[in-house]
């Protein structure tokens, strides 16, 4: 789609036609999304083409498939391919267009990566600022400020799943959660409250006495 997308726009990729803006696409996605790698680009590539559809061509692509967004773009094979064309002023393109923030950006990562694009005047579009992102800004960055917080606090919304909270319960002496008892397979299930009938004289006591 994106091979199309810059053969019906331009002919001439490699060239600059006055006024048409030169994107590079960078896209994302990881195993921990639970997606298939081919479905998750073509959406990327299509919201990428709606956004600068009219503004000018694709001239080139950054996509990094099994890789977390948890980790910085140094570290993410095509990511930091695109950063090192940023200082080659014949790289080819003059902006970066994504489809999904959280395809490229995690926590502060975007704080990092503004000054170092604006200082190579590299403009950077996105979804969700509707096209050009405005580096000064203020709403820009608090609408990407908002963005990192809510990509981070996905990713510790998944990795607190219902195994990690069952493993963060106490033991009691009897080497059960609380609520929860063992079986003779290994694999815990709900416990049940019992009573039991106590001798009188037993304790000093009598009646009916709960145990877990």
């Amino acid at each position: 789609m994106l091979g199309s997308w810059a053969e019906r726009l331009s002919g001439r990729t490699g060239k600059r036609a006055r006024g048409v803006v030169r994107f590079a696409f960078y896209g994302r996605v990881s195993t921990e999304d639970w997606q298939d790698p081919v479905t998750s680009r073509a959406r990327q590539v299509q919201q990428a083409v709606m956004l600068a559809a009219g503004a000018g061509v694709s001239t080139a692509e950054f996509f990094d498939a099994g890789e977390s967004r948890e980790l910085p773009w140094a570290r993410r094979p095509q990511a930091a391919a695109l950063v090192a064309q940023l200082a080659d002023p014949e790289r080819g393109w003059d902006a970066v267009v994504i489809g999904e923030y959280e395809r490229a950006f995690y926590g502060n990562q975007y704080a990092s990566m503004a000054p170092l694009s604006e200082h190579y005047g590299i403009s950077l579009w996105m979804p969700e600022v509707g096209g050009r992102v405005d580096w000064h800004a203020e709403d820009h960055e608090q609408t990407m400020a908002a963005l990192g917080l809510s990509s981070k606090r996905e990713i510790t919304r998944t990795g607190s799943g219902c195994d990690r909270r069952w493993r963060r319960r106490p033991w009691s002496r009897a080497g059960t959660w609380a609520g929860v008892r063992r079986t003779g397979t290994g694999s815990v299930m709900r416990g049940r409250t019992r009573t039991r009938r106590m001798r009188r004289g037993a304790g000093g006591r009598t009646g009916w006495n709960l145990i877990r």
